[in-house]
């Protein structure tokens, strides 16, 4: 997959945009695409679609100092309340955090059970309203950031970014609900999404900068952070490539410490984590994305579908933006299918926030393969509408 809008021979000729992917397939590949497409619709509409833990809430207050307050919390949530309590009281977090996780009965080996002190810390320095104005802040300068992006995209969206935009915007309510605000997939997710939008071939330490503050959250974010040096390398933008590839040992070094630290507490006694290979296919991919995300409000049988016709969007669409959106959003899926866990969807919130953007560019995708599937030319005035 291209990151060029370089002509080829038949865009030479007009017969279709060099930003069009699809419209430049043979016949044979785009068939089986497009098998492949419908095949994943039908299949997506039928697999459950579900997860033992609480859905998303639109509203709710809380407190987090009393212990009625906290038992009706997602466990999860509730010890990270916790560790910011006990670091607002003047803890040290390593000093505390495994026998708060013994005494919930959590895992403590291996050490990836535990999180990162960053997002603890924070919580910790920041009221509930400071992390309000911070995620609104944050969704704000989201949505700037990619509405500049997508205006310097090849095609339509130079002229149409109202509806790509009006996806991030969709998929707000779970970022501002400071119910989910002690969720680090939360924040890393929103931070990703932001790196994405800003990142540009040639121009990427900002988009750099701010990966780097999701992945001090959670590690969550390294396959991210890989890609984009990945692409890097195959532009031959050897300091940037670089530069990514810092971040990345940067990051495994201060992993390092954090696990010696936790190993160190450690107990024969101490179980082992659950196994994170679940395994659980098509079914493991939607449910962490449907859930993490309004589209939960919806039948299973059009959440999933949805969710197919995005990545189909983001998959037609050549543009450096299109190519790494396409990589990140199949590699998360294809690792959700493999790992993760049944009785909750966070993982999915890493992802989320900008994902739907693809349903903007889903309409030519669908147009295009057909066009290739069936040879049939492509109009490029009907694309450009």
């Amino acid at each position: 997959m291209g990151d060029d809008f370089r002509n080829t021979a038949g865009v030479a000729q007009g017969r279709a945009p060099a930003w069009d992917r699809f419209a430049h397939w043979p016949q044979v590949q785009a068939r089986l695409g497009l098998l492949a497409l419908v095949l994943l619709l039908i299949a997506s509409a039928l697999v459950p679609i579900r997860s033992e833990a609480e859905l998303p809430k639109v509203s709710q207050t809380h407190e987090t100092s009393g212990t009625e307050a906290t038992s009706e919390r997602d466990d999860d949530l509730a010890l990270y309340d916790r560790a910011a309590e006990r670091i607002r009281k003047g803890e040290n977090y390593y000093d505390f955090i495994v026998g708060e996780q013994r005494l919930a009965n959590y895992p403590v080996t291996p050490g990836l059970a535990v999180r990162l002190p960053t997002l603890a810390y924070v919580q910790a320095t920041l009221s509930e309203q400071a992390q309000f104005a911070g995620a609104l802040l944050l969704l704000v300068a989201t949505i700037a950031v990619w509405w500049r992006r997508l205006g310097e995209e090849p095609g339509w969206f130079q002229q149409n970014r109202l509806l790509p935009v009006f996806l991030i915007l969709a998929l707000a309510p779970l970022g501002l609900n400071s119910y989910y605000f002690a969720m680090h997939e939360l924040w890393a997710g929103k931070l990703m999404a932001l790196s994405l939008g800003l990142h540009r071939p040639g121009k990427w330490t900002a988009a750099l900068v701010v990966a780097a503050l999701a992945l001090a959250i959670r590690e969550h974010a390294l396959p991210f952070v890989l890609l984009m040096g990945a692409m890097a390398l195959w532009r031959r933008d050897w300091r940037e490539s670089i530069a990514w590839a810092a971040l990345a040992l940067a990051f495994l070094v201060a992993l390092a410490v954090h696990l010696h630290v936790i190993a160190a507490q450690t107990l024969p006694s101490d179980p082992p984590s659950p196994s994170w290979l679940a395994m659980r296919g098509l079914s493991g991919w939607l449910s962490n994305l449907v859930f993490s995300s309004p589209l939960y409000i919806l039948p299973d049988w059009i959440a999933g579908p949805v969710l197919m016709l995005a990545m189909a969007g983001w998959a037609g669409w050549r543009s450096p933006l299109g190519t790494s959106a396409t990589f990140l959003y199949f590699g998360y899926g294809l690792a959700f299918m493999i790992a993760g866990r049944s009785n909750n969807f966070y993982w999915g919130a890493v992802v989320t926030p900008a994902m739907l953007v693809g349903l903007a560019f889903a309409p030519n995708a669908i147009r295009s393969l057909l066009n290739s599937a069936l040879r049939q030319p492509v109009s490029q005035l009907a694309l450009a509408k």
